[in-house]
């Protein structure tokens, strides 16, 4: 009787096992890699929104400083993509300045705390900051000299 039977040397091709772990190793490098891209995603994703708060902040600080917080104790404005509302505070009692070398000046003064808001366009809040600044208001004028 004659031996139909190849030896195992000679056999191509994956067995059932083989494919399995081939597959197995596929999956869990293909999880681990989308794993890393979603991390690398919500860190772009925090960075661009700090980078964006930033922004808004510098522009609302340079806006802030047109405001005169004694005249204009509260409002509102937008500035592009977002909008602000302020509300001020007096810190201090309204005193007259000092003019040099002396006397009392044309203005009187205060300090205030001012609370801003920021919110998107949408109406949603997107973030606080409060800053102190002086409150002046011109109560007298300038004598003539002779």
């Amino acid at each position: 009787m004659a031996n139909n039977r190849v030896p195992r040397a000679n056999q191509q091709g994956f067995t059932l096992l083989e494919a399995i772990v081939a597959m197995v190793l596929i999956a869990s490098i293909g999880m681990a890699l989308f794993s890393w891209i979603n991390t690398n995603i919500v860190s772009l994703r925090h960075i661009q929104d700090s980078n964006a708060r930033a922004e808004a902040t510098v522009n609302v600080l340079e806006y802030m400083n047109t405001v005169n917080p004694m005249l204009k104790p509260e409002g509102k404005t937008d500035l592009g993509i977002y909008r602000l509302r302020w509300k001020s505070e007096a810190l201090t009692a309204v005193q007259d300045g000092a003019n040099y070398p002396q006397g009392i000046s044309l203005y009187q003064l205060a300090l205030y705390r001012t609370t801003i808001n920021v919110e998107k366009n949408s109406g949603e809040p997107w973030f606080q900051l409060s800053l102190q600044q002086v409150g002046y208001k011109k109560v007298r004028e300038l004598g003539r000299p002779f």
